[in-house]
């Protein structure tokens, strides 16, 4: 799909970049016009309050006054440290572009971000979900079923599954070849029982809908879009927990922590979600330490 920029005036190294990110990194579109706002909002703020400074002159004081203007309004940490992050991949390309030979991130930190567990559901809540919430014998009702099926089993995320296509499931080997960010291919294994589930489903679209390479799709032959599964997820979830966030990501979350509670090694659940760092994955170690806690308090005679 091509993404189109408007030039940001003074700043055509910006274009450049956004180019290089779209054709050279294959970054998804979500991700281009997340750089595309950051950059636009830095250098807006450089062309009025400093009357558009050359990319060579940007010093780390100006990018300080930036960030102090951002979080004078009451940005949280964590947006500002997707700000600086974009500015920082910026200043490396202009570095490898020999445009600049410093980058003016190099003394700039990264403000804290309080760490939040993730949200999961309930193994019982899940089990309730699948054995004894109906389905419509329709085929949304069968859709329905079949997305909240693999988001728990394969914890795929939502732009995976939405973009998943029929030759993406590999019978042969039961697993799905994935296409994840920054376009990555990964492997996830899946039950014999989802994966002929999935067959018949795929074997099962009525004649309307043939010729579509999405495996999910509406009663109307079109592929799902973000608020058809977020309304699923919410509907389905509000039926089984309390929970006050309810999403696709709360699946992908209750995947690996039960993963992880049931003694899954931390390096293979890095692979099954498709992160780049273990970093990323560790913090469901946290949701393991309380369960043993909770394991702890019910268990000893002392606690």
């Amino acid at each position: 799909m091509a993404t189109f920029f408007m030039p940001i005036t003074h700043y055509p190294q910006v274009q450049s970049f956004l180019d290089y990110l779209q054709f050279e990194k294959r970054y998804s579109q979500h991700t281009l016009i997340s750089y595309q706002h950051d950059l636009e909002q830095f250098f807006a703020y450089l062309t009025s309050q400093f009357d558009a400074p050359a990319i060579s002159a940007i010093s780390a004081g100006l990018v300080r006054s930036w960030l102090a203007e951002l979080k004078g309004d009451e940005n949280s940490s964590k947006t500002i440290n997707r700000k600086i992050s974009s500015l920082k991949s910026f200043f490396k390309f202009m570095i490898k572009q020999e445009v600049i030979s410093l980058s003016p991130m190099t003394t700039i930190v990264s403000p804290k971000v309080s760490k939040r567990l993730p949200t999961f559901v309930d193994q019982r809540d899940i089990q309730t979900l699948f054995d004894y919430v109906e389905f419509l014998d329709t085929w949304k009702g069968r859709t329905d079923r079949l997305v909240l099926a693999l988001f728990y089993n394969t914890g795929m995320r939502l732009s995976e599954l939405i973009n998943l296509k029929e030759n993406q499931v590999d019978a042969a080997y039961n697993q799905l070849k994935v296409l994840g960010k920054g376009n990555k291919e990964r492997l996830i294994p899946l039950s014999q029982s989802l994966l002929q589930e999935l067959k018949a489903y795929m074997t099962d679209k009525p004649e309307r809908l043939e010729g579509i390479l999405n495996v999910f799709v509406n009663d109307k032959g079109k592929p799902l879009y973000p608020k058809y599964i977020y309304n699923i997820v919410t509907q389905y979830l509000g039926n089984v927990t309390t929970l006050e966030k309810k999403s696709p990501h709360v699946l992908r979350h209750t995947f690996a922590t039960h993963l992880m509670n049931n003694g899954a090694d931390l390096n293979a659940v890095k692979e099954l979600l498709g992160h780049s760092s273990l970093a990323a994955t560790q913090v469901y170690t946290h949701n393991t330490i309380e369960k043993l806690k909770e394991v702890f308090q019910k268990a000893h005679p002392k606690a």
